[in-house]
């Protein structure tokens, strides 16, 4: 067998990692979401923490994370009266829109 690049061989281990998605409760749910804000994981390691596994410990990297279609580009790209195939711009007009709604809520 081929030995992988050594820039891989730290990636070998994630690879054989298998993610499980579990359906709770909304209310369970959230209260790990919350607690792993609270302590500046993310969910998967404060599962981990409190199911007894070894955690990183690792930080959350400050990012929000949507899933668009192909339609939903279309539809942002006719909103923002850009071009629908530009998504580094689609991406930079929705990062303003989320901070022109944090900021319209706190000063509510």
């Amino acid at each position: 067998m081929k030995k992988l690049p050594e820039k891989w061989q730290s990636e070998q281990k994630a690879i054989r990692a298998i993610q499980l998605a579990f359906d709770l409760d909304e209310k369970i749910q959230s209260v790990i979401r919350e607690e792993a804000q609270h302590t500046g994981v993310s969910a998967s390691e404060h599962i981990r923490a409190i199911l007894g596994l070894p955690v990183t410990g690792k930080p959350v990297r400050p990012r929000l994370t949507v899933s668009l279609k192909p339609e939903d580009f279309a539809w942002l790209a006719e909103k923002y009266q850009v071009d629908a195939t530009n998504r580094k711009q689609i991406k930079d007009c929705v990062s303003r829109d989320l901070q022109d709604y944090v900021t319209l809520k706190r000063q509510q």
